[in-house]
Parts: structure tokens; C-alpha cells; sequence
């Protein structure tokens, strides 16, 4: 491996590794959604890492596409950022809903009390929520698919300008490199994140927050959207 080829390598390695770090969209939307819809903890892993490979994915196909076609890099970068501005949105109307539809969820669902009356005179109560009792929600939901299209369209803009240097010297083995490196980076970086506050969220007692778990990740999500738009993480 080259001198250069090494230092592209590095230079990936820090860019994913900060990219993501400093991206709450890259982990706040699994970590409250796996707890809002109880996933298991492979379930998380694999809807995580299935995410995080169409945000790499779909960035890297808008670079390839724009090396054969010649594009310059300011131009993909005005497409990426565009993408990037379509990502936050859905995440804002995603969150919104998801908060909206949550908060019904929790108000519908208030925990209330029964009487029962036994015919030696004695009275008990006993209090519990419909859906904990006997919950109507379907087993299979479109949430892991919306994610999945959402980070299909999130992009990784700092991938471009590395991805461009193996491209004008014709170096398919950097590109390869280059691309995998951050890949690999990127994920590693969300699926430890996601797994160590799924791991320690499991642990907390949150049971009196439980009913409101639905609107308090479509509120994380939605805030996490405005971030990204607004304040450009």
C-alpha cells in the first residue's frame, strides 16, 4: 500500500469517525425507536447496520456517478447537500407524526382502575392499560423501512471530496479502500453507540414513562430533524 494510499485511509477513518460522532441522526432515531417498539437487541443491530449501510451506499452512488459522468465536486456536493436537506425534512414530518400519533397513543391509553364485586361481600381493584393487557398492534410495522429511506437519502457529504483523489488518479484499489474504510468507520461508530444506550436504557426504571415512550422518540427524532436543517449536524 502506498504512502498516499495510507494517508486517504487515515483520512477516512477520522472523517467517519467524526462525521458520525457528531451526527445525533446517526443513533438518536434507533436508540428511541428500539425502545419505543421494544426491538430485540438483534433487531436493533440489523436495522441499524441495514441504515447505515444505504446512508454510506446511496453517497458513494452519487459519487460514481458523477466520476464517470465528470461532474466536478462542487457540483455533487450542491446534489449531496440538497439530499441532505430532503433527509431532514422527512425527518422532521417522521417525527412530527410519530409524536403526534404517540401522544394520542398515551392519553388513550391512561392506566385506569376495575372494581370486582365476589359474592363473599369482598372488593377488589386492580388497574391496567388496554394495550398492555391486550395490545392490538400489529407484530410487523413500515417503521424500520421509513428509516431505512431516510438514510438512503441522508448523505455523507464528507465522503465526496476523499472519494475524488483515487478517482482522478484511476486507482480502483482506492476507491475501494477509501470507501470501506469509512463504511466500516460509520457503522461501527452508530451500531456501538445504539447498543451501548440500548444496553443501559433496558436497565433503567422508566416504567412510569413507559406509555409515553412512542411520542418521546417522535420528539427526539423530530428535534434531531430540526438539528440537521437548522442548525446544520
Amino acid at each position: 500500500m502506498s504512502e498516499s494510499l495510507i494517508l486517504l485511509a487515515g483520512t477516512a477513518f477520522a472523517v467517519g469517525f467524526i462525521h458520525t460522532l457528531v451526527g445525533p441522526d446517526h443513533y438518536l432515531p434507533f436508540i428511541v425507536m428500539s425502545k419505543a417498539r421494544n426491538w430485540s437487541k438483534i433487531r436493533t443491530i440489523w436495522i441499524t447496520f441495514i441504515c447505515g449501510v444505504g446512508h454510506v451506499l446511496g453517497s458513494v452512488v452519487i459519487g460514481a456517478i458523477g466520476v464517470a459522468t465528470g461532474i466536478a465536486v462542487t457540483r455533487i456536493q450542491f446534489i449531496e447537500g440538497y439530499r441532505g436537506n430532503v433527509a431532514a425534512w422527512l425527518f422532521i414530518a417522521f417525527g412530527f407524526v410519530y409524536f403526534s400519533w404517540g401522544l394520542r397513543k398515551a392519553f388513550k391509553n391512561k392506566p385506569h382502575k376495575h372494581f370486582h364485586f365476589h359474592e363473599d361481600g369482598s372488593i377488589h381493584t386492580h388497574t391496567h392499560t388496554h394495550e398492555s393487557d391486550h395490545s392490538h398492534l400489529p407484530k410487523k410495522n413500515i417503521t424500520p423501512w421509513i428509516l431505512f429511506t431516510i438514510f438512503v437519502f441522508g448523505p455523507c457529504e464528507p465522503l465526496i471530496p476523499i472519494l475524488m483523489y483515487p478517482a482522478a488518479q484511476k486507482s480502483i484499489t482506492g476507491l475501494v479502500t477509501v470507501t470501506s474504510v469509512f463504511a466500516i468507520v460509520t457503522i461501527g461508530i452508530m451500531l456501538t453507540i445504539v447498543m451501548s444506550f440500548h444496553y443501559g436504557i433496558t436497565r433503567l426504571p422508566l416504567k412510569k414513562m413507559e406509555r409515553y415512550s412512542h411520542a418521546i422518540a417522535g420528539l427526539v427524532i423530530l428535534i434531531s430533524g430540526l438539528a440537521i436543517e437548522f442548525l446544520g449536524l
